[in-house]
């Protein structure tokens, strides 16, 4: 993998973990399309998925940091209450990652036919959301469980994780900018221990190991777009513009879908 090929699949992980237009399903068709294949070593997928986790953090730390000095003081608070909702959330994918992970893995072969017709699913979410009616409600522990089952789904390539927890936790009438924000820290836990993971079980030493300097442009370019990303998207939900990616995403779809024939 040269540097340029780096950036830019830096620059997709990093705008499109958040837009929701599937990561996964982007970094498939961009490794096509470039013609790059990491798919034996995992180590620059991890440091691309580090780099946005590490976005994240940046873009919520006083949240994060409010979270967990709430919940060191041992109190049944709405703090604590909603560190326990993020934890019920992951349950579901926790599922998927230990009963299903094999499953899983065998859907990024680089079908683009399949990544394509998931992402005109991504398309119908997001188009549904744009009648979803707003009840002002706050996320319950029953709402977090349902739009972790939605985060749970997501693992297929071309379907949105973004995408896929704004959209069910909107159809549930929770308030935009509540959902926007659960959204992005429900998956930190998940993603930091997938990645942990995977440097336990790869061997970065093994022939076909990434170089160092795409490593750092692609870490870069990644935390780069996805600090924007991460932003942006918290503007777009609050104004309900989500209609805008389902076009996208049935344009993309449709393309993949053409070209994979």
């Amino acid at each position: 993998m040269s540097w340029i090929e780096a950036i830019i699949l830096g620059i997709i992980q990093g705008l499109t973990e958040f837009l929701p237009v599937s990561s996964s399903g982007h970094l498939e068709l961009g490794k096509h399309i470039l013609g790059v294949e990491v798919t034996e070593n995992l180590t620059f997928t991890v440091v691309v998925h580090g780099a946005t986790v590490l976005s994240t953090i940046v873009v919520f730390w006083k949240t994060i940091l409010e979270l967990f000095r709430e919940l060191f003081t041992f109190k049944w608070n709405e703090s604590t209450q909603y560190i326990v909702k993020i934890f019920i959330s992951m349950i579901p994918v926790l599922v998927v990652g230990i009963f299903f992970k094999d499953q899983v893995e065998s859907l990024f072969n680089g079908d683009i036919l399949f990544v394509g017709l998931m992402l005109l699913v991504t398309a119908v979410l997001l188009t549904f959301t744009y009648y979803a009616k707003e009840k002002q409600k706050d996320i319950s522990y029953k709402d977090s469980f349902i739009i972790g089952i939605a985060q749970a789904l997501a693992v297929i390539p071309g379907i949105s994780r973004s995408g896929a927890t704004i959209a069910t936790g909107l159809y549930l009438g929770n308030k935009k900018e509540f959902i926007a924000k659960f959204s992005f820290l429900m998956v930190l836990i998940p993603i930091i221990g997938a990645n942990l993971k995977d440097i336990m079980d790869s061997d970065f030493t093994a022939q076909g190991s990434v170089a160092v300097t795409p490593l750092i442009v692609g870490f870069v370019a990644a935390f780069a777009s996805g600090l924007l990303a991460c932003k942006w998207m918290i503007n777009v939900v609050k104004r309900g513009k989500l209609i805008y990616f389902a076009i996208y995403c049935f344009i993309i779809g449709t393309l993949a879908i053409v070209f994979s024939f």
